[in-house]
């Protein structure tokens, strides 16, 4: 357990295996990630802006399976989607099955905002991206194809006999990876909020959702408690609505540590019977700082008033 005074960020770059070829670049991004978020906050910014800033920098980075490094979906396609929560008024705004646009956050933001909606996907999403002038980014780079010649082939390589996916995944983490980004924060005036983006499975059948833009499940804000951005497998998050029984274990008098701990702990208990990896961060209304795994690594960030620079792991409190 972390304990810090406000304004403080958590952030993460995704659940899972981390070897030596890329975990260097992904903590310097997520690094990056919670001191941008810390800054905008310490210069009067919300944790709703905090959280989208720092989100969407680690989409642009291209090192996580979110924005520039989203996987392709079994029929070659991007297949992007975000949400962000705003813990003071229990607005949330979630955007899905989104091709080009350059940061799937800032338009989870705008349906927040501006509609009167919470979720809208596809054509309808793209629509709103470019009604309010949002980037694009090219949609298919070298790189994803890469990623996605190699994943296919380990798929086909059973000739007449397909192992289930997640299955392939769980032999196969080095190529199948599941790297959602997202951020939680706590900010001055005492609000807490939360953001998670993601390019969704690998592989993915076309028009799957996960939890990632499934408010309550990838994601969940509320200041009664705290907040909480989960990675990992989407299907066992959305079946547990995780992020929010994370929050209401917070709001139990649980730390957020013990929140995630015992949120992870949960998933073996309840849905034991399938690949289901998760990775938790946490943060509630007194400032404190929670984060559990159970794959081999979690890389995350955190800053806080007491820090001079933000401190970047690769591993949180690890539950077998």
């Amino acid at each position: 357990m972390l304990k810090a005074c406000k304004p403080v960020i958590a952030v993460h770059g995704g659940a899972g295996t981390w070897d030596s070829t890329r975990s260097g670049a992904a903590l310097k991004s997520v690094r990056e990630a919670a001191e941008i978020g810390f800054k905008t906050m310490r210069t009067g910014g919300s944790a709703v802006d905090a959280v989208v800033e720092a989100v969407a920098l680690m989409e642009d980075s291209g090192n996580f399976n979110a924005g520039a490094g989203s996987t392709l979906n079994i029929e070659k396609h991007v297949e992007m989607e975000a949400s962000v929560m705003d813990g003071a008024t229990l607005q949330a705004g979630a955007a899905g099955l989104l091709s080009d646009v350059r940061n799937p956050v800032r338009l989870a933001r705008l349906v927040m905002e501006e509609t009167d909606h919470v979720f809208v996907v596809g054509k309808g999403a793209e629509d709103l991206a470019r009604m309010f002038g949002l980037e694009r980014r090219q949609a298919i780079t070298p790189a994803q194809l890469e990623r996605y010649e190699a994943q296919l082939k380990i798929l086909l390589a059973g000739g007449g006999y397909l192992p289930r996916l997640a299955e392939l995944v769980k032999a196969h983490p080095e190529v199948f990876q599941l790297e959602t980004v997202g951020a939680v924060a706590l900010d001055g005036a005492g609000n807490v909020a939360a953001a998670t983006s993601t390019g969704g499975f690998p592989l993915k059948l076309s028009g799957r959702i996960g939890d990632s833009p499934s408010i309550g499940c990838g994601t969940y804000a509320d200041n009664r408690s705290g907040a909480c951005s989960a990675s990992g497998v989407g299907e066992v998050a959305i079946r547990l609505v995780l992020a929010k029984t994370v929050c209401d274990y917070i709001g139990t008098g649980k730390t957020p540590q013990k929140a995630a701990e015992d949120a992870i702990a949960l998933i073996k208990e309840r849905i034991s019977n399938v690949y289901n990896v998760m990775g938790l961060i946490a943060v509630d209304v007194k400032g404190r700082i929670g984060a559990a795994h159970s794959t081999s690594n979690l890389c995350w960030a955190y800053m806080t008033p007491a820090l001079d620079e933000p401190v970047a792991l690769l591993k949180a409190k690890f539950v077998n």
